[in-house]
């Protein structure tokens, strides 16, 4: 659970707030496509508005090598000016003179955006001396980039060296709830995990197994548990390196551990429709694309009745109309369920989203490796730099 300061309790009237978001969010052509991340960010920007600061946003936006107009943040401080209804200034750099000018202009209750701070190499490499330049523009430094705390980059933990350092709400939220989930869950706490490959999730799957009542396998990383069980995956996906893990696993957790009992398969996933076949009698020349609806029908009865439902990893190629049904019926599942519902960011994110179910989970993070890191019982740097609350 969160045992950080945050927001509320600095005095920020009249001071100068460096506050990291995480405005990393898709584009196309210069476009917003989705701007769920700029949203979530609205209750702490507002709060630093409204007690008079000058409110200074740093963030980055995807993955430029130097700076590179497609990947510019002026869209966001359009976007932004939008959603809080007042203007936001804009600086063409974060360091240097441009960005300080911009920064001292700030009246109480004023907005600037700097440009993409990966603009710098020296932001990944966590470098000392720009970690101190961007500190150098503010009084008091805000992280409210959840989704960017697994990475001790130096808008996210270096400059925490430099200022008083703080969460925003949203930082404040998302370990709320993963932490209550897995410290103090409502139960029966059922995991459901999904996704590619075994090995992203030994760790998750590792420290969650003694804290969950069930855990219900699907995506591509039940193929390797139904392996180790000795059935035939077909052309399924197959985490060769996973094996020894999941039957180690299955030997010590195996009535915890929830896996299909029937899987859709088709030749590939370009194929118009799967078939449905028990998960034991998968034919050597097809693949598994989703879960059947035999092992949807269980999942949803598991998870609608679960006091703690946590959720990460899709259970199949959901991006494909004929194999998202299973995806789609575990989102339902997650929406009707009485308890508290938690969605891993990333892909299941964007599942839950695509659907239009976002709204009825109790949480959805933002943050798809951060979340997963959290899960896997990690410190997360951008979170451990900042100030312990008494």
């Amino acid at each position: 659970m969160l045992r950080k300061k945050t927001v509320r309790d600095i005095d920020v009237r009249d001071k100068r707030v460096l506050v990291r978001c995480d405005f990393n969010v898709p584009m196309e052509n210069g476009s917003i496509t989705d701007d769920r991340r700029i949203r979530e960010s609205l209750p702490t920007v507002l709060e630093l508005i409204n007690r008079g600061a000058r409110v200074i946003l740093v963030s980055h936006l995807g993955r430029p090598e130097g700076k590179d107009e497609r990947f510019t943040l002026k869209p966001v401080a359009k976007r932004l000016a939008e959603l809080l209804r007042r203007e936001v200034a804009f600086a063409g750099d974060c360091i240097g003179a441009e960005a300080r000018k911009a920064a001292e202009a700030l009246s109480p209750g004023g907005v600037l955006l700097l440009e993409n701070v990966r603009f710098h190499k020296e932001e990944t490499e966590n470098d000392p001396e720009f970690a101190k330049q961007l500190a150098s523009l503010a009084d008091l430094y805000v992280n409210d980039a959840f989704g960017s705390a697994h990475r001790a980059h130096a808008s996210t933990e270096g400059v925490a060296h430099h200022l008083p350092a703080v969460a925003g709400f949203l930082m404040e939220k998302e370990i709320e709830y993963l932490g209550k989930a897995l410290e103090d869950p409502k139960r029966p706490f059922v995991a459901v995990l999904g996704g590619a490959k075994v090995a992203d999730k030994v760790s998750v799957v590792e420290n969650l197994l003694p804290k969950v009542d069930s855990l219900l396998i699907g995506g591509g990383m039940a193929f390797t548990f139904l392996k180790a069980r000795g059935h035939c995956i077909g052309k399924s996906l197959l985490d060769t390196d996973g094996i020894a893990f999941v039957q180690s696993v299955l030997a010590e957790s195996g009535d915890k551990i929830v896996l299909p009992s029937d899987i859709l398969v088709a030749s590939s996933p370009d194929a118009d429709k799967g078939e449905a076949v028990p998960a034991d009698a998968i034919a050597q020349d097809v693949m598994g694309l989703d879960i059947g609806p035999a092992t949807a029908a269980e999942f949803t009865v598991a998870i609608r009745s679960a006091g703690t439902a946590l959720w990460n990893g899709p259970m199949g190629v959901f991006e494909k109309a004929p194999f998202a049904n299973g995806t789609r019926a575990v989102a339902e599942a997650m929406a009707a369920c009485q308890g508290v519902t938690i969605v891993g960011g990333g892909d299941t994110a964007a599942a839950v989203d695509k659907f239009g179910l976002a709204e009825k989970m109790t949480h959805v993070s933002t943050g798809g490796g951060a979340s997963l890191e959290f899960l896997e019982g990690r410190e997360l740097p951008g979170v451990a730099a900042l100030m312990d609350a008494k």
